[in-house]
């Protein structure tokens, strides 16, 4: 009865349009006024602590990080290298699009600006010579999503706060999920060009090969900044992170000199902007997990699917289509931090590993930003290509679907996720 009387609270609050974080607040509050005798001065005490850990700093460095490397030339240098690498197979500018995504999402850890660092550039250059635009609409929207898994990822730091799972270990996690799915969807982008007889580029030489990574070379490095300092236990994540923005800031100034110093106090407005939507999320979502714990849901319904007899395949299946329903009318970041708390313990009852979980999670949330109503990846590309929402859903579908075999795969397979941190001793 007491988590219906939570559940309906909060579902009737974001009915009504109310944003997410603040749906979170007044349910929180509510229900400790009305139904419980908590001092309402604990919430407060609660707001600060919620946000008091170290690796909540992680967000907003790779959201500022994230902002100097889309405004500073970083995505321009990256496609070029991408297409003199993959260009000349059949539809060579989509398959581009797929492997600069990638490489952007390897440094930016935000799906929206991998789109709209790759898109804006793209989609354009693709409709130019010859692509429809819902194909380029489309490669660049699923793509996109990439942000979200291929490591850093804010993502992920945002599960890893929720249940207390080392960083680290799912940033080394999504690394081999991440170039899987880059492939799959790489593999699509050519099944549909070749099956359109969409153009291709022409073929690179070496030469133009190697001064194209010469020229990307300062935003590649990013990637072994931030993983390899991990790795090597030369700094942590949230330190990392920091490091991530500092050299994203001098690249971008001091080495393309694409941004100027007169711009940086407005990228820094963008990522304060940013970071206090995350981190007041955060803070109401601290707020909801107190409450569902004080009031002993999660280990409530844990014990219920343990009577249930539902087991490890049949909690899994009921996850996938939990995460995949609440991502299609939700951003990211509000459903693990509503959802993990409460699906967190009953993996561990089960015998889930917390990693595996993880990156399984991370996935779920990656299709979610490209399926409407709600899709964060559609809208940004909407915007681009100038597509409505209804075309826009239609241009993803293939993509979609490969991600969902993707999403099995992941699920069912646990060692794609545990090999690399296993191996490098981080597990």
């Amino acid at each position: 009865m007491t988590a219906a009387i939570i559940f309906v609270l909060l579902t009737v609050l974001m009915l009504t349009g109310m944003p997410v974080s603040i749906s979170l607040g007044l349910t929180v509050l509510s229900f400790l006024f009305f139904f419980t005798e908590v001092p309402l001065e604990s919430v407060a005490l609660k707001l600060f602590t919620g946000i008091e850990k170290f690796e909540i700093m992680a967000i907003p460095f790779f959201v500022l990080a994230g902002n100097f490397l889309t405004h500073g030339g970083v995505a321009r240098r990256m496609i070029d290298f991408a297409t003199a690498m993959v260009g000349h197979l059949r539809g060579g500018l989509g398959m581009s699009s797929v492997f600069a995504c990638a490489l952007f999402a390897a440094v930016s850890g935000s799906s929206p600006a991998t789109v709209v660092a790759i898109g804006s550039i793209m989609i354009p250059a693709m409709m130019k010579v010859g692509y429809p635009k819902p194909f380029g609409a489309g490669v660049v929207a699923s793509a996109g999503g990439l942000g979200v898994l291929i490591p850093p990822s804010i993502v992920m730091v945002m599960y890893a706060v929720s249940t207390n799972s080392s960083i680290g270990a799912l940033f080394m996690a999504g690394v081999i999920p991440g170039l899987l799915c880059a492939l799959m969807l790489g593999f699509t982008t050519w099944w549909v060009a070749r099956k359109g007889d969409y153009p291709r580029e022409p073929k690179r030489s070496l030469a133009d090969v190697w001064m194209a990574f010469r020229r990307a070379i300062w935003g590649l490095a990013l990637i072994i900044v931030v993983m390899g300092g991990i790795y090597s236990g030369m700094f942590t994540p949230t330190e990392a992170a920091a490091m991530s923005a500092m050299y994203a800031f001098f690249i971008a100034i001091f080495v393309y000199k694409d941004l100027k110093l007169s711009d940086v106090p407005k990228v820094l407005l963008n990522s304060a902007n940013m970071s206090a939507m995350l981190l007041y999320i955060i803070t109401n979502a601290v707020l909801f997990s107190f409450i569902l714990t004080n009031e002993q849901i999660p280990q409530g319904i844990a014990q219920w699917i343990m009577d249930s007899g539902m087991g490890m395949i049949g909690f899994l299946i009921a996850v996938n289509i939990l995460l995949l329903v609440l991502g299609s009318f939700m951003e990211p970041s509000s459903v693990i931090l509503i959802t993990a708390p409460i699906l967190f313990p009953i993996a561990m009852k089960l015998g889930i590993d917390p990693i595996h979980f993880g990156i399984m999670i991370t996935v779920n949330m990656e299709i979610g930003l490209i399926t409407p109503p709600v899709g964060l990846n559609l809208y940004v590309a909407s915007g681009i290509s100038k597509l409505g929402l209804t075309a826009m859903s239609k241009a993803v579908w293939p993509w979609l679907v490969t991600m969902l075999v993707f999403l099995m795969l992941v699920t069912y397979v646990p060692i794609i996720s545990t090999w690399l941190p296993t191996a490098l001793g981080m597990m």
